[in-house]
């Protein structure tokens, strides 16, 4: 037999992730001989698994390496424990380093806009498995991957305008395609979560399972009306989050059980057993197609929108994300009346006006 080459570029060790091949099963839950899932896994659960600069590195590293492998069958992208499949850029590094630094943060986005293209030209099926969180940056890989089997305990959304930031790192190319302009627009510009019966029910992601045990049975996450039933104007809602007693009741039945993932992952499995049975090419250049509809709009903007989001590190994410990172947790944002105000005099971006507006600086003041 002819000596298979190694079109990898670089051998690396994982450190800020997690990369393995786990064994593929069929449809009767056995392990095949020979096939693999390639599982791509964040590992920064202190900090609801942002990626690092070091992490975004290697998530490009490990897609290649995992398109490149021909045991696996599919790429399963996920992340550590339960709260979070991911929120986004780390805000610490963010706040302590790239914040003033457009320079360095022009760098960053080219391996942020690398990582994206990655996922995106990734010669395998992508899956997006949900375990918690998907917010932001987060939102945007996620968007990136072909499927997304979430827990419906998870919430899926963008936070740009409410923390200096836009979401041109994939959203304001991916989202509209999905769920269409309007919501889209909605979701960009307010920044208000969707719950995952939400999203699932808006074209979003392509299925939800059960997280929650209580009394060893799963059952549905308790926060959200799961009935559908019409509000006074008439419009049909699904999947909304609970309010008063009733939200009361489900975070009492919330704290009565415990998070297993079990159903999430044979979700998970359960899909990658129908794409094992296809022709490998044939599935090949159906992604590669379906995805030309992302890519119309990424190739086109990521350059620009890089370049954006470097100068905007001098101004408003320079505010946001220093807010964030150094408010208190009750108060992780600006003062967006007075800021607003203060641009309509004609106010300067510096020193002054980021103390002016700021929550950590209101504490030391006080």
């Amino acid at each position: 037999m002819t000596k298979l080459k190694d079109h990898n570029l670089t051998e690396h060790e994982y450190t800020d992730i997690i990369f393995e091949r786990r064994p593929c099963l069929d449809h009767g839950g056995t392990p095949v001989s020979g096939l693999y899932n390639a599982w791509i896994v964040l590992n920064n659960p202190q900090q609801f698994n942002s990626y690092t600069t070091r992490a975004v590195k290697e998530v490009i590293l490990a897609f290649g390496e995992a398109s490149n492998d021909r045991s696996v069958v599919a790429v399963i992208f996920t992340a550590v424990g339960d709260k979070a499949f991911c929120t986004g850029g780390n805000t610490k590094e963010y706040a302590e380093y790239y914040a003033g630094n457009p320079q360095e943060y022009a760098q960053y986005m080219r391996l942020f806009n690398d990582m994206v293209s990655a996922i995106l030209k990734c010669e395998k099926p992508v899956i997006c498995r949900v375990n918690g969180m998907r917010i932001g940056g987060g939102q945007e890989i996620g968007m990136a991957a072909d499927f997304t089997i979430a827990s419906d305990l998870a919430r899926f959304g963008q936070a740009g305008p409410k923390h200096g930031s836009a979401a041109i790192g994939g959203a304001t190319d991916f989202l509209h395609l999905f769920v269409g302009i309007e919501r889209a627009m909605a979701s960009l510009t307010l920044c208000e979560p969707w719950t995952a019966h939400q999203a699932y029910q808006l074209g979003l992601i392509t299925d939800i399972a059960p997280v929650l045990k209580v009394d060893g049975q799963f059952v549905p996450n308790p926060l959200v009306n799961i009935d559908r039933y019409a509000d006074e104007f008439g419009r049909i809602i699904f999947g909304t989050q609970k309010t008063g007693e009733e939200l009361q009741k489900g975070k009492e039945l919330m704290a009565k059980g415990t998070l297993d993932l079990t159903k999430l992952d044979e979700t998970v499995n359960k899909l990658v057993a129908k794409l094992l049975h296809t022709f490998p090419n044939c599935m090949a250049k159906t992604l590669s197609e379906m995805r030309k509809k992302k890519l119309e709009h990424w190739d086109k903007n990521k350059e620009s929108s890089r370049e954006w989001l470097a100068l905007n590190m001098m101004t408003e994410a320079k505010a946001g994300f220093r807010a964030f990172n150094e408010g208190p947790k009750h108060d992780r944002e600006i003062d967006f009346i007075k800021l607003r105000q203060l641009l309509a005099e004609g106010a300067e971006w510096n020193e002054e006006l980021l103390i002016s507006t700021s929550p950590q600086y209101k504490i030391e003041t006080v």
